[in-house]
């Protein structure tokens, strides 16, 4: 797929993946909204320009894999595919619904182009150690990009498979940490507290960058970097607002998995119409 290089699309794209987010969720009466929302930037980045995929080829062999270890935030996730030209953007409209390919987690066997199924945390990263060192055995080139919450980096099994990144130089291998701070049950330095998480992962040998990830040219900057790494694998701190782009959402824990009502989805949709025209104008 050909990179987009506008920041402005960007930031449009990720705009009408939020808008994307809301109907789906509105329309199925679950799901997880605010991490959802906070991940659109980071997603719109990934499938409009650094990964190396073909929407109409999912398997395609040199494709860069990325893996959703939250995968209750595949929302997200969708709107992107569909927007990137995986299939009909008219199928979001089915998430959650019996026999759709748009399960509430992530099904590989429903969706092409999923690499791993998710719902368990702790486990998207542990497989992505194994694809990376798969990749390394067999000479290719193709990167492994992982998304991991803040929150799920309160099981062993993340901080397992960081020691075997390091083991084995996988330099092939990025995992990007939905740092919004929020988990189910309250504030992530709340439930089971994270810091220092920037010297936890250098300690454990791996190279971190930190950014906000709501910043597209700093976004597209750290990923560039993150390419030149060798020997060692990327951790990328992604600072992300949760619910970002709808105020009544933005930071606040209770939206994890609440949806929105008729009222509530109308102001959301009202407010990032708003912002939409407002980027529209700063073409």
């Amino acid at each position: 797929m050909t990179p987009l290089t506008s920041i402005k699309d960007l930031q449009l794209i990720a705009n009408t993946i939020r808008q994307d987010i809301i109907r789906m969720l509105f329309t199925a009466g679950s799901g997880h909204p605010a991490g959802s929302l906070g991940l659109a930037d980071i997603f719109t980045a990934l499938y409009f320009n650094i990964m190396h995929h073909a929407p109409a080829n999912p398997t395609w062999e040199q494709r860069d894999r990325l893996i959703l270890s939250n995968g209750h935030v595949c929302p997200v996730r969708y709107a992107a595919m569909a927007r990137a030209g995986y299939f009909p953007i008219s199928e979001l409209a089915t998430l959650r619904k019996l026999g759709s390919k748009l399960q509430g987690h992530p099904s590989r066997l429903d969706l092409p182009g999923l690499e791993l199924s998710t719902a368990s945390l702790g486990q998207g990263l542990g497989v992505a150690v194994g694809m990376a060192l798969a990749g390394k055995l067999k000479k290719q080139t193709h990167k492994v990009f992982c998304v991991t919450s803040d929150g799920e980096h309160d099981e062993g099994s993340i901080w397992e498979a960081l020691t075997a990144a390091h083991k084995y130089k996988l330099d092939n291998l990025v995992n990007i940490i939905d740092r919004n701070n929020i988990q189910i049950s309250g504030f992530t330095h709340d439930v089971w507290p994270l810091e220092p998480l920037k010297a936890k992962y250098e300690a454990f040998g791996w190279k971190v960058f930190e950014v906000d990830g709501h910043d597209f040219k700093r976004l597209l900057s750290v990923f560039k970097q993150a390419e030149k790494v060798k020997n060692r694998s990327v951790c990328i701190i992604a600072y992300v607002i949760p619910g970002k782009g709808v105020s009544f959402m933005e930071n606040c824990y209770h939206w994890h998995g609440k949806t929105p009502n008729a009222e509530e989805a109308k102001k959301a949709l009202e407010e990032l119409e708003k912002e939409k025209e407002r980027l529209g104008k700063g073409r």
